[in-house]
Protein backbone atom coordinates (compact mmCIF):
# COMPACT_ATOMS: atom_id res chain seq x y z
CA UNK A 1 0.00 0.00 0.00
CA UNK A 2 1.08 3.95 -0.56
CA UNK A 3 0.37 6.91 -1.44
CA UNK A 4 -0.80 7.58 -5.07
CA UNK A 5 -1.07 10.82 -5.00
CA UNK A 6 -1.41 14.44 -3.13
CA UNK A 7 -4.00 16.56 -3.86
CA UNK A 8 -4.90 19.96 -2.01
CA UNK A 9 -6.84 22.98 -2.65
CA UNK A 10 -7.82 26.67 -1.12
CA UNK A 11 -11.65 27.43 -0.81
CA UNK A 12 -12.86 29.37 -4.25
CA UNK A 13 -16.07 30.71 -5.44
CA UNK A 14 -18.08 29.80 -8.13
CA UNK A 15 -21.82 30.03 -9.77
CA UNK A 16 -24.09 27.27 -8.63
CA UNK A 17 -27.89 27.28 -9.26
CA UNK A 18 -28.02 31.10 -9.23
CA UNK A 19 -26.28 31.69 -5.97
CA UNK A 20 -22.46 31.95 -4.65
CA UNK A 21 -21.05 28.85 -3.52
CA UNK A 22 -17.76 28.82 -1.39
CA UNK A 23 -16.11 25.14 -1.77
CA UNK A 24 -12.32 23.28 -1.27
CA UNK A 25 -13.35 20.28 -3.13
CA UNK A 26 -11.54 21.09 -6.58
CA UNK A 27 -8.57 19.42 -5.39
CA UNK A 28 -5.52 19.33 -7.28
CA UNK A 29 -2.36 16.92 -7.26
CA UNK A 30 1.24 18.48 -6.03
CA UNK A 31 4.30 17.05 -6.58
CA UNK A 32 6.10 18.39 -3.26
CA UNK A 33 5.95 16.93 0.04
CA UNK A 34 3.68 18.22 2.08
CA UNK A 35 3.53 18.46 6.26
CA UNK A 36 0.13 16.56 7.97
CA UNK A 37 -0.62 18.09 11.10
CA UNK A 38 -3.64 18.02 13.42
CA UNK A 39 -5.13 20.67 11.28
CA UNK A 40 -5.02 18.51 7.77
CA UNK A 41 -2.46 19.33 5.12
CA UNK A 42 -0.51 22.54 4.20
CA UNK A 43 -2.06 24.26 1.58
CA UNK A 44 -5.25 22.92 2.12
CA UNK A 45 -8.42 24.31 3.21
CA UNK A 46 -12.03 23.50 3.36
CA UNK A 47 -15.08 25.97 2.93
CA UNK A 48 -17.36 24.90 5.76
CA UNK A 49 -15.20 24.18 8.75
CA UNK A 50 -19.02 22.49 10.14
CA UNK A 51 -18.97 19.97 7.76
CA UNK A 52 -15.17 19.24 6.49
CA UNK A 53 -12.31 19.74 7.88
CA UNK A 54 -11.47 19.83 11.44
CA UNK A 55 -9.05 17.51 13.94
CA UNK A 56 -11.04 14.51 13.54
CA UNK A 57 -11.23 14.81 9.58
CA UNK A 58 -8.08 16.21 8.84
CA UNK A 59 -7.29 14.22 5.70
CA UNK A 60 -9.70 12.30 3.50
CA UNK A 61 -8.47 8.96 1.76
CA UNK A 62 -9.67 7.72 -0.99
CA UNK A 63 -8.95 4.14 -2.90
CA UNK A 64 -7.76 3.97 -6.30
CA UNK A 65 -9.67 0.81 -6.85
CA UNK A 66 -12.74 2.84 -6.38
CA UNK A 67 -11.36 4.63 -9.80
CA UNK A 68 -11.70 2.08 -11.47
CA UNK A 69 -15.23 1.28 -10.68
CA UNK A 70 -16.30 5.13 -11.36
CA UNK A 71 -14.33 5.02 -14.79
CA UNK A 72 -16.33 2.10 -15.76
CA UNK A 73 -19.83 3.26 -14.16
CA UNK A 74 -19.70 6.56 -15.86
CA UNK A 75 -18.23 5.79 -18.82
CA UNK A 76 -14.75 7.85 -18.56
CA UNK A 77 -11.46 6.88 -19.67
CA UNK A 78 -9.75 8.68 -17.13
CA UNK A 79 -10.63 10.60 -14.12
CA UNK A 80 -7.15 12.97 -12.67
CA UNK A 81 -5.80 12.26 -9.46
CA UNK A 82 -8.10 14.44 -6.48
CA UNK A 83 -11.37 13.86 -8.86
CA UNK A 84 -13.39 12.80 -5.50
CA UNK A 85 -12.05 15.52 -3.86
CA UNK A 86 -9.48 13.93 -1.34
CA UNK A 87 -6.25 14.32 0.24
CA UNK A 88 -4.48 11.71 -0.07
CA UNK A 89 -5.46 9.09 -3.49
CA UNK A 90 -3.77 5.72 -2.15
CA UNK A 91 -3.10 1.97 -3.19
CA UNK A 92 -5.38 -0.05 -1.15
CA UNK A 93 -7.11 0.96 1.86
CA UNK A 94 -10.43 -0.49 0.09
CA UNK A 95 -14.15 0.40 2.21
CA UNK A 96 -14.72 -2.67 3.35
CA UNK A 97 -11.34 -3.05 5.08
CA UNK A 98 -10.51 -0.37 6.44
CA UNK A 99 -12.55 -0.12 10.07
CA UNK A 100 -13.30 3.23 12.31
CA UNK A 101 -10.32 3.04 14.87
CA UNK A 102 -7.37 1.64 12.59
CA UNK A 103 -3.96 3.50 12.85
CA UNK A 104 -1.98 3.50 9.46
CA UNK A 105 1.57 5.11 9.30
CA UNK A 106 2.38 6.66 6.28
CA UNK A 107 6.24 7.65 5.67
CA UNK A 108 6.88 9.16 9.05
CA UNK A 109 3.08 10.38 9.66
CA UNK A 110 0.63 8.33 12.33
CA UNK A 111 -2.88 8.31 11.64
CA UNK A 112 -6.31 7.41 12.83
CA UNK A 113 -9.39 5.94 11.37
CA UNK A 114 -12.56 8.20 12.74
CA UNK A 115 -15.55 7.82 9.85
CA UNK A 116 -16.74 7.77 6.66
CA UNK A 117 -16.94 10.46 4.11
CA UNK A 118 -20.50 11.45 3.95
CA UNK A 119 -20.71 13.20 0.10
CA UNK A 120 -22.13 16.52 0.23
CA UNK A 121 -24.37 18.39 -2.39
CA UNK A 122 -20.24 20.05 -3.65
CA UNK A 123 -19.32 16.68 -4.98
CA UNK A 124 -22.22 17.01 -7.16
CA UNK A 125 -21.12 20.11 -8.42
CA UNK A 126 -17.50 18.33 -9.18
CA UNK A 127 -19.10 15.86 -11.30
CA UNK A 128 -21.09 17.76 -12.90
CA UNK A 129 -24.70 16.00 -11.25
CA UNK A 130 -26.82 16.58 -8.32
CA UNK A 131 -27.66 12.96 -8.37
CA UNK A 132 -24.02 11.62 -8.01
CA UNK A 133 -23.69 12.00 -4.18
CA UNK A 134 -27.00 9.77 -3.40
CA UNK A 135 -25.25 7.57 -5.90
CA UNK A 136 -21.83 8.11 -4.48
CA UNK A 137 -22.89 6.91 -1.07
CA UNK A 138 -25.13 4.12 -2.07
CA UNK A 139 -22.28 2.68 -3.71
CA UNK A 140 -20.51 2.21 -0.55
CA UNK A 141 -17.36 3.26 -2.12
CA UNK A 142 -16.78 6.77 0.06
CA UNK A 143 -13.34 6.94 1.14
CA UNK A 144 -12.24 7.90 4.99
CA UNK A 145 -11.10 10.54 7.52
CA UNK A 146 -8.25 10.45 9.61
CA UNK A 147 -7.36 12.33 12.46
CA UNK A 148 -3.08 12.92 12.57
CA UNK A 149 -1.50 11.54 16.01
CA UNK A 150 1.81 12.14 14.89
CA UNK A 151 2.59 15.17 12.62
CA UNK A 152 5.65 14.82 9.62
CA UNK A 153 6.08 15.42 6.17
CA UNK A 154 4.39 12.69 4.02
CA UNK A 155 4.49 12.74 -0.11
CA UNK A 156 3.72 10.84 -3.20
CA UNK A 157 5.11 7.23 -3.16
CA UNK A 158 5.43 6.61 0.58
CA UNK A 159 4.24 3.10 2.16
CA UNK A 160 1.56 2.74 4.02
CA UNK A 161 1.44 0.49 7.16
CA UNK A 162 -1.39 -0.91 9.36
CA UNK A 163 -0.20 -0.10 12.73
CA UNK A 164 -2.99 -1.87 14.63
CA UNK A 165 -6.82 -2.35 14.27
CA UNK A 166 -9.98 -1.44 16.10
CA UNK A 167 -11.25 -4.25 18.33
CA UNK A 168 -15.11 -3.96 16.77
CA UNK A 169 -13.63 -4.32 13.24
CA UNK A 170 -16.63 -2.05 11.86
CA UNK A 171 -15.46 -1.12 8.32
CA UNK A 172 -16.20 2.18 6.42
CA UNK A 173 -18.56 0.22 3.89
CA UNK A 174 -20.56 -1.56 7.25
CA UNK A 175 -20.73 1.61 8.96
CA UNK A 176 -22.52 3.32 6.58
CA UNK A 177 -25.57 0.95 7.54
CA UNK A 178 -26.27 3.60 10.25
CA UNK A 179 -27.59 5.91 7.88
CA UNK A 180 -29.57 3.27 5.72
CA UNK A 181 -32.51 3.13 8.10
CA UNK A 182 -32.79 -1.13 7.93
CA UNK A 183 -33.10 -3.86 9.99
CA UNK A 184 -29.21 -3.55 10.99
CA UNK A 185 -29.06 0.02 11.73
CA UNK A 186 -29.57 0.11 15.47
CA UNK A 187 -26.96 -2.36 15.66
CA UNK A 188 -24.47 -0.37 13.63
CA UNK A 189 -25.19 2.42 15.55
CA UNK A 190 -24.46 0.49 18.75
CA UNK A 191 -21.23 -0.78 17.43
CA UNK A 192 -19.88 2.81 16.54
CA UNK A 193 -20.60 3.95 19.30
CA UNK A 194 -18.70 1.87 21.26
CA UNK A 195 -15.34 3.06 19.43
CA UNK A 196 -13.63 5.35 20.70
CA UNK A 197 -11.77 6.81 18.04
CA UNK A 198 -15.37 7.85 16.36
CA UNK A 199 -15.23 11.23 15.71
CA UNK A 200 -16.95 13.24 17.35
CA UNK A 201 -19.66 15.05 14.60
CA UNK A 202 -20.49 11.17 13.91
CA UNK A 203 -20.97 10.51 17.45
CA UNK A 204 -23.47 13.38 17.61
CA UNK A 205 -25.21 12.02 14.91
CA UNK A 206 -25.43 8.71 15.54
CA UNK A 207 -26.31 9.51 19.09
CA UNK A 208 -29.39 11.68 17.99
CA UNK A 209 -30.29 8.92 15.41
CA UNK A 210 -30.58 6.17 18.13
CA UNK A 211 -32.57 8.87 20.60
CA UNK A 212 -35.31 8.94 17.59
CA UNK A 213 -35.46 5.37 17.48
CA UNK A 214 -35.91 4.50 21.26
CA UNK A 215 -39.44 3.86 22.71
CA UNK A 216 -40.77 7.37 24.53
Amino acid sequence: MKILAVSVSKPVEIQYNGKLIRTGIFKKPVASRLKATVSGLDGDGQADLEVHGGADKAIYLYSSDNYLFWQQELGVDEFPWGQFGENLTVEGLLDESVHIGDRYRMGDVLVEVTQPRIPCFKLGIRMGSSRFPKRFLQSGRVGFYVRVLQPAELGVGDLIEKVSEDRHKLSIRRSLVALSGGPEQLDVIKQALRIEALSDAWRKDLSKRLQKSSPV
